[in-house]
């Protein structure tokens, strides 16, 4: 790993970079400045120090990979309460960790109410949860979360952080692995991990076209953010034995550069994600009279209206309500795809829904590849006959 050198012919002992310092990894000693374990190398005291006394030493091989270990979730909370992804983290962290030994540790950061959320999370199986409570972290502020998130790992020192792949998440990951110079793979779609600790991180990349595989061998803690429904939730164990753990927080932690002005509540609008039904339509849906009629089923249904990209590209429909590796992972109870060819950008997003039902005038389509149901007809014949039997079932 890298480490921090000072030159003692330049430098003037004037502390700049001991206040700098946001882990307190520094001190002064009668030799000079000393540099403790907290130290991160993430350059703080590089910047702030006018003598140029202070540089980043590289250094070749690997980690010790064995004084790294064990999984660390960080916890995001959504308007008091605990953001749903947390708990497909940990679902997919407890499959994991069996195949190498390790344990399932958790780290939640907010103002008051955080050590309540925190025991929710004992219920699914955790071994530890760390919680950083204070009325500063009221609001997400980037730098103060990453300073709390970055105190937990440099004390617990785990091998992999998982985070959800949100706006918050998507802000602080890139922070955090930049402090700890090491790898992120973002947006990862699937999880596995080897005997040597190495965890195969899978995403999509060139538009969705390969889905890459990355490993991160050379460096800890392998940092990855995960999209929101597409792993499985974790189960509620029957004898949860984990302990909570709330943690002293400094003033390095609480002081934000960043100024909240004002806030306001935006109105939540149901998310795609979350839809138990859907109809989804493709480029076999050729005009206005056919997305109405889609629009039919899904009312009929009581069903969200999905698209594919090249629908969204032309124009018809919106991107919050886009399936594909470039939109959103969706996986509801029944989708009924029309006209939909199957790409796998496609149906690598829909593809853990409970019931497929696919409308394709196409013997050959790929998506029949992953439909339990298919019909192969014109969908402008389909879909008003599909409508009619529900509403008259409905009736009746």
């Amino acid at each position: 790993m890298d480490s921090i050198h000072f030159n003692p012919a330049r430098c003037n002992l004037c502390g700049d970079c001991i206040d700098k310092c946001p882990f307190d990894a520094l001190s002064m000693a009668e030799t000079g400045i000393e540099v403790n374990d907290s130290c991160r190398v993430c350059g703080a005291c590089v910047r702030s120090c006018s003598q140029k006394a202070i540089s980043v030493e590289k250094k070749t091989g690997t980690v010790d990979k064995s004084q790294w270990k064990d999984f660390l979730i960080y916890v995001e909370q959504e308007r008091g309460d605990i953001h749903p992804v947390a708990y497909e983290l940990i679902g997919v962290a407890r499959k994991m960790a069996p195949k190498v030994r390790y344990k399932v540790n958790c780290v939640i950061v907010g103002s008051e109410g955080t050590v309540e959320n925190a025991k929710k999370l004992l219920n699914y199986g955790v071994d530890q949860v760390y919680v950083y409570e204070h009325p500063c972290f009221q609001g997400f502020k980037a730098d103060c979360y990453t300073d709390a998130v970055s105190d937990c790992i440099a004390h617990i020192k785990p091998s992999s952080v998982l985070i959800g792949a949100t706006s918050l998440g998507r802000s602080m990951a890139p922070r955090l692995a930049t402090r700890y110079r090491t790898g992120l793979t973002a947006d990862c779609t699937t999880l596995d991990i080897q005997e040597n600790t190495d965890m195969i991180q899978i995403r999509p990349a060139f538009g969705g076209n390969i889905m890459a595989q990355i490993m991160i061998s050379q460096s800890r803690p392998q940092f990855a953010t995960v999209r929101y429904r597409v792993m499985d939730r974790a189960k509620k164990v029957e004898n949860p034995s984990g302990k909570i753990t709330v943690c002293e927080i400094n003033d390095h932690m609480i002081s934000s550069g960043i100024k909240v002005i004002s806030s306001a509540v935006m109105e939540k609008k149901k998310a795609i994600e979350d839809a138990g039904i859907i109809v989804a339509i493709g480029r076999g849906v050729r005009n206005e009279e056919g997305v109405g009629l889609c629009q039919n089923l899904a009312d009929a249904l009581g069903a969200t209206l999905a698209f594919t990209r090249p629908m969204v590209e032309q124009g018809i429909g919106n991107q919050l309500y886009q399936i594909g590796l470039s939109g959103h992972t969706v996986r509801p109870k029944l989708i009924i795809t029309c006209g939909v060819s199957g790409a796998i950008q496609f149906t690598s997003c829909m593809n853990g829904a409970e019931t497929i039902v696919a409308i394709n005038s196409d013997p050959n389509a790929q998506i029949f590849n992953v439909a339990n149901y298919c019909i192969v007809d014109d969908l402008y014949e389909v879909v008003p006959k599909l409508t009619a039997l529900i509403q008259n079932k409905k009736e009746d």
